[in-house]
């Protein structure tokens, strides 16, 4: 299967197949060394990292609307390493964008906090699968969103109203799964709600709210992958 899907378009998916393999993810296994050399160096630049555990793919496929994967649990360090080496590395990385939609149908992103690996970078609030996120080995995507927006921004999207289906877009950085997440309140309200949150949090993962409101309204730093999200969003198309 190893990674065949289409690149750099949006792809609707009505399923995530995605499990988690036991056995060593095999770049992690064939690059101890350099594994640890390269984190030694990345901890004298952001000493706080945290070298946690995270999901890596070893195999992705997009087939009749569903998306079909294989992924290994590695340490973070490995992560890292292989963000340098992603073209020779025979891994790639998939992960979750829970799309926050207002009241006011403006979009709510985050601005990462400066003490982490993409600091000052724009986004929607999320993070890497872990092991935590699978159920009986496949991963579970709308917990994965919901648990990563409710860490990182203190709003709890359980109750949120979700978009009918995914859809994903697949870069050579990576694949995005997202789904929209609407909540009654306007987006300055939500932001307020994060800012309140990231105030009282003694090491905030984020800088703060970032509110998106029109395709054209691209704030500095926003992520590559993010544009095309964003136009998709305020085309109106609803599903």
């Amino acid at each position: 299967m190893s990674f065949d899907l289409p690149r750099n378009v949006i792809l609707p998916v009505d399923e995530v197949d995605v499990r988690l393999d036991p056995n060593p993810h095999p770049f992690e296994r064939d690059n101890q060394v350099a594994i640890a050399e390269n984190w030694r160096r990345e901890m004298d630049a952001k000493p706080a990292l945290y070298d946690g555990t995270v999901a890596l793919l070893s195999a992705l496929a997009y087939r009749d609307n569903r998306l079909v994967g294989r992924c290994h649990a590695v340490k973070y360090s490995t992560f890292m390493l292989w963000r340098k080496n992603r073209e020779l590395s025979g891994a790639e990385h998939a992960y979750a964008h829970a799309v926050l939609v207002a009241g006011d149908n403006a979009l709510v992103a985050i601005r990462m906090g400066s003490h982490t690996v993409n600091a000052g970078r724009v986004y929607f609030a999320a993070g890497s699968f872990e092991p935590i996120d699978f159920r009986d080995g496949i991963v579970d995507v709308d917990f994965n969103m919901i648990r990563e927006v409710g860490e990182e921004t203190g709003i709890d999207l359980s109750a949120a109203r979700r978009g009918p289906r995914y859809h994903a877009l697949s870069t050579p950085s990576g694949t995005v799964i997202f789904r929209r997440y609407h909540v009654a309140e306007p987006a300055v309200e939500v932001a307020r709600r994060i800012s309140a949150f990231v105030a009282a949090e003694s090491e905030p993962e984020i800088e703060g709210p970032v509110i998106i409101r029109n395709a054209a309204d691209l704030p500095d730093g926003l992520m590559g992958h993010m544009k095309p999200l964003v136009e998709w969003h305020f085309a109106d198309k609803q599903d």
